[in-house]
């Protein structure tokens, strides 16, 4: 009996290969690789323009993505930008050593966020009055996530004090190191400033 097919059978194409039976699956953006670029172009953009000027495309153009990706993970811009302001995941890694080592520990942290990643996060709090209303939410989330939190890890006297002037004192250095970008300060190792800055942290964090 004579089929009507008598050519070569064909494997089937595997489904989503477009008709290529060994194609690989397209590789896959990873969605917590995406959020964070998402997050890092927003807190960029937040630290140089204020909110209500800050589109969509401009924190997609900057993060790589579609801004319909952006929708996706955050819902809309007013959600996306409510996490750009908070401070509590900033907070964890600027507060993670022993009380005893602390000041050292910040001073580190604040430097290694200007020279290894561009811009240290805790410092968006200096931008605060060019944000409007939306500069109160982030006024309002710095105290009670970083220097009440540091408060309450302290003892003794004025403990509230104590945490304010030791993150002010470690906001200073921020400031001069990554916006006024002095010199002298730059030229000096991330271990040397260290050495000599630390202690003046350290002095507000004690008793």
């Amino acid at each position: 009996m004579i089929t009507p097919h008598s050519g070569p059978t064909a494997s089937p194409a595997a489904p989503g290969s477009g008709g290529r039976p060994d194609a690989a699956p397209a590789p896959r953006r990873d969605a917590e690789a995406s959020k964070a670029a998402i997050l890092r172009a927003a807190r960029y953009l937040l630290a140089r323009h204020a909110h209500a000027d800050i589109t969509l495309k401009a924190v997609a153009d900057r993060a790589g993505v579609s801004a319909p990706l952006i929708l996706k993970y955050f819902g809309n811009k007013d959600a996306l930008f409510a996490r750009v302001m908070s401070f509590e995941s900033d907070a964890d890694a600027l507060l993670d050593a022993p009380l005893g080592e602390l000041g050292r520990h910040m001073v580190r942290h604040v430097l290694e966020g200007q020279t290894q990643r561009g811009a240290d996060p805790v410092l968006r709090i200096v931008f605060a009055p060019l944000q409007g209303e939306q500069g109160e939410t982030l006024r309002a989330n710095f105290r009670a996530q970083v220097s009440e939190r540091l408060a309450g890890r302290l003892t003794g006297p004025d403990a509230g004090l104590r945490a304010e002037l030791a993150v002010s004192t470690l906001l200073g250095l921020g400031v001069m190191y990554g916006i006024a970008r002095g010199s002298h300060l730059r030229a000096t190792s991330v271990d040397a400033i260290v050495d000599r800055y630390a202690p003046a942290v350290q002095a507000q964090l004690a008793p």
